[in-house]
């Protein structure tokens, strides 16, 4: 049994993708709560434990483990059918300020490889997100 529940595991996703260049910017906070209040899977999850989750979140990332430890929370609360969900969720947060930073597609591609979600997949997902970047 997990630690933390799927939809916690989601939402460290989206932080730890968020805090990766050390600045948690404006967009992404707005998208991750965009992301909270839209995405079917996190349904049932309480927004008032947002900023809890993550503070939460981030003590554990200032850990010496940190990062190894929150990637060990997410494999172990989502199931692999859903591998490819945590990464589009991080890939939603990373481009939501119109830029990726060095560190955050390094992260991206380590949270890949870890929940080894294929390339092609991968690439499927960073399409479709790229496209709803797009300005008209």
């Amino acid at each position: 049994m997990s630690t933390i529940s799927p939809e916690t595991a989601l939402v460290y996703t989206m932080v730890m993708v968020s805090a990766s260049d050390d600045e948690m910017t404006d967009s992404e906070l707005m998208r991750m709560t965009g992301l909270v209040g839209y995405l079917p899977a996190l349904n049932s999850y309480n927004i008032e434990r947002l900023r809890a989750d993550t503070d939460s979140c981030i003590e554990i990332l200032q850990s010496e483990e940190g990062l190894d430890a929150v990637l060990g929370l997410i494999e172990e609360a989502i199931p692999e059918s859903h591998y490819d969900l945590v990464y589009s969720v991080a890939c939603e947060v990373a481009a939501s300020d119109g830029t990726l930073s060095q560190e955050e597609l390094l992260l991206l591609e380590m949270i890949r490889h870890y929940l080894n979600v294929d390339r092609l997949t991968a690439a499927a997902i960073e399409r479709g997100i790229a496209a709803r970047q797009k300005l008209v």
